[in-house]
């Protein structure tokens, strides 16, 4: 994947680039020196695409309102005991809590 994709997806969720660099496993420093056709190292891209299909899923369990889950991904929640969706994104267990959560809200299950 290339560093354009990374930046459209950050923009869609409203992360900064130190969101991003977290959720990527990079340094602010080395994302900043990728150019926009640059390709991302295969762990990041990996981390790119579960964002990416996060972000799509959450985009489905809030009526495509990108602002609603830009809100939401920062907010505390309790079924992730009171963390941000955010916080997890850094490692592949706190993605799929956070889409466990996802599925839980799209299926009105409360925790």
């Amino acid at each position: 994947m290339l560093r354009s994709e990374a930046d459209r997806v950050a923009q869609l969720a409203g992360l900064t680039d130190i969101d991003l660099a977290r959720i990527l496993n990079m340094s602010v420093r080395n994302l900043h020196r990728l150019k926009a056709d640059d390709k991302l190292a295969r762990d990041a891209s990996e981390r790119l695409l579960l964002l990416t299909n996060l972000l799509q899923h959450g985009l489905d369990v809030f009526d495509e309102d990108a602002q609603t889950l830009a809100e939401w991904l920062r907010s505390p929640i309790r079924e992730l005991n009171t963390q941000s969706p955010l916080s997890l994104l850094d490692t592949t267990t706190g993605f799929g809590l956070v889409d466990d959560v996802l599925g839980r809200i799209e299926h009105s299950i409360v925790g």
